[in-house]
């Protein structure tokens, strides 16, 4: 008959794509149904890429993200793979677990909610 030849080929890898596991997602989309319920949060994203897994949170649907919260695996010998980066871009908090990088907008809601 003929050759059979395997579709990929072995030799092409299939593209990686960075994700979040349940209880990261789920820690952060806890934390963003409670901006939601305070009133200073209105639409989400997801951004699932090769490099990053990004989650941004946004006041309103057609402005900039207010907080972005990137996974990037590919940083997580140096300096973490976690970040919180602000609505102008700049990095506030970078680190190794979630919690931690988080704890800037834990503590903001808390000023939201008590006044």
């Amino acid at each position: 008959m003929g050759t059979v030849t395997p579709f990929p080929p072995p030799s092409a890898r299939p593209a990686l794509q960075v994700g979040f596991d349940r209880a990261e997602l789920a820690r952060i989309l806890d934390l963003y149904g409670r901006m939601v319920a305070a009133g200073h949060w209105r639409d989400y994203a997801i951004d699932l890429g090769r490099e990053a897994a990004v989650f941004s949170a946004f006041r309103r649907a057609a402005e900039r993200p207010e907080m972005r919260v990137e996974k990037r695996p590919s940083l997580r010998g140096r300096q973490g793979m976690w970040a919180l980066v602000g609505e102008a871009g700049a990095v506030l908090k970078r680190g190794h677990d979630l919690v931690p990088v988080l704890a800037p907008v834990e503590r903001r809601l808390m000023r939201l909610v008590d006044t």
